[in-house]
């Protein structure tokens, strides 16, 4: 037990509660089992080591759980949350979205603008620091340079994944577009996508263009 409040990390999640100790080769170990009930995996731990590292145990929640499942469990506080808010989720519903749904009603919004520079090197800050470390003196914060890289990876591999199911999709594909003047005077047009996916209506942003002319349909068709 004493042992076990020292267990902080989202990783934990991905194992039953429950350690086991078990003695091997003569030594005693915690032995964690894999909380997906299909999975009998077990990762064991030497205590005489007084080893505390997740490594094994995150490569097996990798191979078993998934990458996205694992990287939104260690963007959570600790493992009791990572358990409740994602590895509860996908055992009862099978899918990791239901780790972004409100609990309220109302309109889930998001935004597609541009990170400035600014943005990105907010995580430099000192007050942004310290309100991100308050409490977990140890978190990691990426460099802007990391920040920036791994938006514009995610980008290319998003628009990768959304290419590969526009060009295998069966059924019938429907774009629209949407036009509007932006605050600072810009003519822009968004183009959207809408399709039938897995029995589910779905709706994708392709792209946002300016048309610095007017909107008729000859210069919409041109910017699509």
């Amino acid at each position: 037990a004493r042992l076990r409040k020292r267990w902080g990390s989202p990783i934990y999640a991905f194992y039953e509660p429950e350690v086991n100790i078990q003695m091997h080769k003569g030594r005693r170990t915690h032995v964690f089992t894999c909380a997906r009930p299909s999975c009998a995996h077990t990762v064991r731990r030497y205590v005489d080591k007084r080893d505390r590292s997740t490594g094994n145990m995150r490569k097996h929640a990798l191979a078993c759980w998934g990458e996205e499942a694992v990287t939104r469990a260690m963007e959570t506080a600790d493992e009791s949350e990572a358990r409740k808010v994602v590895v509860e989720s996908l055992l009862q519903t099978g899918r990791i979205s239901t780790y972004f749904e409100r609990k309220k009603k109302g309109t889930v919004t998001y935004s597609h603008m541009q990170h400035t520079r600014e943005e990105t090197s907010i995580v430099q800050d000192p007050g942004f620091l310290t309100l991100m470390k308050t409490g977990r003196p140890g978190y990691y914060i990426p460099s802007p340079s990391t920040v920036s890289r791994d938006a514009k990876l995610i980008f290319a591999r998003t628009r990768e994944r959304i290419a590969k199911l526009l060009q295998e999709h069966e059924g019938h594909l429907s774009f629209a577009t949407d036009a509007w003047t932006s605050p600072n005077h810009r003519a822009v047009v968004a183009i959207t996508v809408h399709l039938e996916h897995n029995g589910q209506p779905m709706r994708l942003l392709l792209d946002v263009v300016e048309v610095a002319k007017s909107h008729t349909g000859v210069n919409l068709a041109e910017a699509f």
